[in-house]
């Protein structure tokens, strides 16, 4: 299977920078998922990678060969859009094959190719259906036929799940990982989605502002953000940031220091906990932060209860058995150490993680 390099890759729309600076690899076999805000990005470069715009720095390689000019009939990627961009006055089976019929391939091939796809995900009852005639999973599930059915070199998915509702999402989330581990093809996924991101990838490419900020395997930019907006993005619930006052090289809570750390020269920094790494039982030196309950929600087997504190709002996130904390109840939360994150509140860096 070929791998793919992004080098250097920015584009422009006129005074605008969409994309900075993008380097990063598709990895052989690799589900690599493109997560960020709106706005962020991540769409423009999947439409480089297809062929559909051009960059104006960097090029694109294809195990090893610049494919940065070639049209996208060249490159041999299959897109799945968001919409499906179905043909609606074609049936199922002319859909799939529109393309092949495009691209010239022999016509003997088409009943093999059509019966495998079909069996695949399960379409054979619905090939001479129309679109308007689908469910928006059966949809989904038509266009992913009608990319496997090119047999690409690389699967380019754009919010492919975004037009579905909560349990349809994840029937079809579930196909397309199914899909991936029989096919083995390359996949770049973009989502808005952190969840998603967090349950599909083998690694994820985060990126803010038309840049990089990190690329990892989901326990990596979980366990170690490389900055402020990863260690916010990844995470449900996002995790806590508290701005603390910073003296003789440790930050404080309170009377507490709760981190020290040498060579940071400010008056604050931004502190991180995750809601599930606070609790109400102390431990052997747990720094502890008290707070007033102001909201509680039930996530079925958890809540999530908000507190107003005096270095701003605070998550916990706790299971929902014994004595749930009420609203205007005053709380003491406790936490490990090893747990807690800083921030540098110029560079908004790691600095725990630069530290090492």
């Amino acid at each position: 299977m070929p791998e793919i390099e992004i080098c250097g890759v920015g584009k422009r729309f006129g005074d605008a920078h969409v994309l900075q600076d993008i380097t990063l690899s598709i990895r052989a076999g690799e589900f690599l998922v493109l997560v960020g805000p709106s706005g962020c990005g991540k769409s423009t470069l999947l439409r480089l990678l297809a062929g559909l715009d051009r960059a104006n720095e960097g090029r694109i390689l294809l195990d090893g060969i610049d494919i940065s000019d070639s049209a996208p009939r060249e490159r041999n990627f299959s897109l799945i859009f968001q919409n499906y961009a179905l043909f609606p006055h074609m049936t199922v089976r002319n859909n799939i094959l529109f393309g092949m019929k495009m691209r010239g391939e022999p016509k003997g091939d088409y009943p093999q190719r059509i019966k495998n796809v079909a069996d695949l995900l399960q379409l054979q009852a619905l090939l001479d259906r129309k679109p308007a005639q689908l469910s928006g999973g059966q949809r989904q599930r038509v266009a992913m036929a009608r990319a496997i059915v090119r047999k690409p070199a690389l699967f380019l998915m754009d919010e492919p799940l975004s037009n579905l509702d909560a349990k349809l999402r994840g029937e079809v989330r579930d196909g397309i990982m199914a899909l991936h581990n029989t096919l083995k093809i390359s996949t770049v996924y973009v989502t808005h989605d952190q969840i998603e991101a967090m349950t599909m990838a083998d690694r994820i490419a985060v990126l803010d502002g038309g840049r990089l900020q990190q690329i990892g395997t989901p326990e990596d930019l979980y366990r170690h953000p490389a900055n402020l907006f990863v260690a916010s993005f990844i995470g449900t619930p996002a995790m806590n940031i508290l701005r603390l006052p910073w003296r003789a090289n440790q930050a404080w809570l309170g009377g507490q220091s709760v981190a020290q750390l040498s060579g940071y020269h400010r008056d604050a920094v931004f502190f991180g906990i995750r809601p599930e790494h606070l609790s109400q039982t102390p431990a052997e030196e747990s720094p502890s932060l008290a707070g007033r309950v102001v909201r509680r929600e039930l996530h079925g087997a958890e809540y999530l209860i908000a507190l107003d504190t005096p270095y701003g709002p605070l998550h916990y996130r706790r299971e929902n058995r014994g004595a749930i904390p009420v609203i205007g109840q005053d709380l003491t939360l406790y936490f490990s150490p090893r747990d807690r994150y800083l921030f540098s509140v110029d560079t908004h860096e790691n600095l725990l993680e630069e530290s090492k």
